[in-house]
C-alpha cells in the first residue's frame, strides 16, 4: 500500500499472442494455492496462468479456443468460466481442457435455460453460480446441478426502470446473497438485498444494511471515489 507506481505482473510486452502477451483481458483472479494469477485472455481465446514470482516473464495456456468474459474459483478450486460465443458457463478442474456445462449451453435465447453475451460470474460456497446475463438485460441465479436458472434481477427488456437492467458490468455477491452489479454506461449501480433493490443515481450512495462490499466494487470498477460514498441509514 502506498506505492505511487505499479509493477506489471502479467504481459506488458504489446498487444499479442505470444505468452509473453495478452489481447484484450476481461477478467483475473489469484489462485492462492499455486500463487499465480489466472487470466482471461479474451481476444486470444484462451485462459492463461502468470505465477507471480519474480522474474516471471510469460504465461501458460491452461483452456484454449474459447471466448471466455469472466473467471471465478470455488472453495474446491473448480474454476468456471463464461463464453459469451457459446452462451454458457463451464467449470473445469485446473488442468481439465473439456469442463462441465454448470449455466445455459442451449444455445443464445431468453429462456430459463439459455443465455445470452455471458459476462461477468460469481460462485458462493454452495457452487450456486450467478451469472451477468449481458444481452438479456438481468441477473440469473443457477443452483448447482440445475437445468434451468432463476431470474433475480432484470429480465423486463433493457432500459432505467426499477425492474429493468442494462448491459452489466461486474458482480458480486455476499454471503447473504445480497449482491451488486453495475451496468455498461455507469450511471446505476444497482445493490441487491434480501430481495429488496436499491439504485443509486446520485453522486452518493444511500446503502440500506449494506457493508463494504459496496465501496469496494465500486473502487474495483475504477468509478470516481466521490461515488463511492457511503451513508449508512436505517442499520
Amino acid at each position: 500500500m502506498g506505492d505511487t507506481n505499479g509493477q506489471v505482473v502479467a504481459g506488458g510486452h504489446g498487444q499479442g499472442n505470444r505468452l509473453d502477451q495478452l489481447n484484450g483481458p476481461t477478467d483475473v483472479l489469484i489462485d492462492k494455492e499455486t500463487d499465480s494469477l489466472i487470466i482471461c485472455d479474451r481476444d486470444n481465446r484462451r485462459v492463461v496462468r502468470w505465477p507471480r514470482r519474480n522474474g516471471t516473464t510469460q504465461g501458460e495456456i491452461l483452456i484454449d479456443n474459447i471466448r471466455c468474459w469472466g473467471l471465478a474459483m470455488d472453495d474446491q478450486r473448480y474454476l468456471y468460466i463464461s463464453d459469451f460465443d457459446k452462451h454458457e458457463v463451464r467449470r473445469y478442474q485446473i488442468g481439465d481442457k473439456n469442463g462441465t456445462i454448470v449455466a445455459g449451453g442451449n444455445g443464445q435465447g431468453t429462456g430459463l435455460n439459455q443465455l445470452n453475451f455471458p459476462t461477468y460470474i460469481f460462485v458462493d460456497q454452495q457452487q450456486t453460480v450467478y451469472v451477468s446475463d449481458n444481452k438479456n438485460h438481468r441477473v440469473m441465479k443457477w443452483n448447482k446441478d440445475a437445468k434451468e436458472g432463476i431470474v433475480v434481477a432484470g429480465g423486463q427488456g433493457q432500459g432505467n426502470a426499477l425492474t429493468q437492467l442494462s448491459h452489466l458490468r461486474g458482480l458480486f455477491v455476499d454471503t447473504l446473497g445480497g449482491f451488486i452489479t453495475t451496468e455498461k454506461n455507469e450511471t446505476r449501480y444497482i445493490l441487491l438485498l434480501n430481495k429488496n433493490l436499491f439504485i443509486s443515481t446520485s453522486r452518493s450512495t444511500i446503502c440500506y444494511s449494506c457493508t463494504m462490499i459496496w465501496r469496494i466494487l465500486c473502487l474495483m470498477n475504477n468509478v470516481d471515489k466521490s461515488m463511492c460514498t457511503i451513508n449508512l441509514t436505517n442499520n
